[in-house]
């Protein structure tokens, strides 16, 4: 499998080109609208399992998604690094090189998709069961997990075409693998401090957010791959003036998600859980709390990605890492203690707040390595 020549030619052409704010947008807006639009399936998925099955089936939705993000994030793992790799040996005027690593990492990525979903067919009741599903729960989930496992191969390769295919003409993703783990551990907190509406209440949260974030996360797809670019061909003007144009991009995107979600926290929760008032109120004050993550989300996001398109996989898997393992862990296990639910709210905008912290820390640190 090769990057056809003139595509591997208009890529180049563009990536090397100068980026103003407009030019930047336009170049990444595929890449936000492919993130956006995948998030809305989910979003559609669970206003139909939430409306029309009841609120039971939807817990389990949210309970064993997690897992399944798990082995799908195999797709973005291989989609972001190869993006950033190729990217890098275009901008370096490696062809044939980009070419056998792009054949290298689809056929790879293939294999590990199909053993990943025989696994998960055979463990998907032990493991629900673990993470303390029990009768119709339990039940629901296995049934829903199931179906879903029997996608994986082809959701690992959307997910990384979706990065490859823009580093043949832009890309890059960080992996959520840290995230879906964390996930669990709110699942297992809410389910302790507010039963499964808690659980559910997460869900409407998680869904809905996937959009707003598709735009932080989908931009940090389109711009890699001319960071990705520019390193390569050592272009460090060009560099420094990308970083700099991306965190005012960033900022703006942040106060507008903010705003937009703050508002809408209600009417948006009453989409899923309008018939359940207990429901509906635990949605809607989790959304209102939940809506100033925006404000720092995109920031780490963005950060992770930049230094994956740099080659510093060390970095970005650190950012990412502290982002949700290590500073949404501690947090949701500790800020419930003093202020119940509302604490596993505001640990998603406690740690979102430490994660911009140790971004800034990381570009300050290495901005005179990169010569951004």
């Amino acid at each position: 499998m090769t990057i056809q020549k003139h595509t591997r030619k208009k890529s180049a052409v563009r990536l090397s080109g100068h980026f103003d704010y407009r030019t930047l947008l336009r170049f990444t807006f595929p890449s936000i609208v492919m993130l956006v639009f995948t998030s809305i399936y989910g979003v559609v998925d669970g206003f139909f399992v939430s409306n029309y099955v009841g609120k039971t089936p939807f817990t389990a939705v949210n309970f064993i998604m997690p897992l399944l993000l798990i082995m799908g994030s195999a797709g973005f793992m291989f989609g972001t690094g190869g993006s950033a790799l190729i990217s890098k040996t275009i901008g370096e005027g490696k062809q044939k090189e980009a070419d056998s690593l792009f054949s290298l990492i689809v056929y790879t990525s293939a294999v590990i998709g199909i053993v990943l979903a025989f696994a998960g067919l055979a463990f998907i009741r032990p493991l629900a069961a673990a993470l303390g599903a029990q009768g119709q729960l339990l039940e629901y989930s296995v049934i829903y997990g199931r179906i879903l496992l029997a996608a994986i191969p082809a959701y690992i390769l959307q997910y990384e075409f979706q990065c490859l295919f823009a580093a043949a003409s832009s890309s890059e993703l960080m992996s959520n693998i840290s995230m879906s783990i964390v996930s669990m551990l709110y699942n297992a907190q809410l389910l302790k401090y507010a039963g499964e509406d808690g659980v559910a209440a997460y869900g409407v949260l998680m869904y809905v957010s996937l959009i707003f974030q598709g735009i932080f996360i989908g931009y940090s797809v389109g711009s890699a791959p001319v960071t990705g670019y520019h390193y390569g061909a050592q272009n460090h003007d060009e560099l420094k003036g990308l970083l700099k144009k991306s965190l005012v991009l960033i900022s703006f995107f942040a106060v507008l998600m903010f705003a937009f979600s703050y508002a809408l926290a209600r009417p948006l929760s009453v989409i899923f859980t309008g018939y359940d008032e207990t429901l509906l109120n635990l949605t809607a004050r989790g959304f209102s709390i939940f809506a100033f993550s925006f404000l720092f989300s995109g920031f780490a996001i963005f950060a992770s990605a930049f230094f994956t398109a740099l080659n510093n996989g060390l970095v970005s898997a650190s950012i990412s890492f502290l982002r949700t393992f290590v500073f949404q862990s501690a947090a949701v296990l500790i800020f419930p203690l003093f202020w119940d639910v509302d604490g596993i709210w505001l640990s998603i905008v406690a740690a979102e707040m430490l994660a911009v912290l140790v971004a800034a820390l990381f570009l300050k640190a290495n901005r005179l390595k990169y010569h951004y």
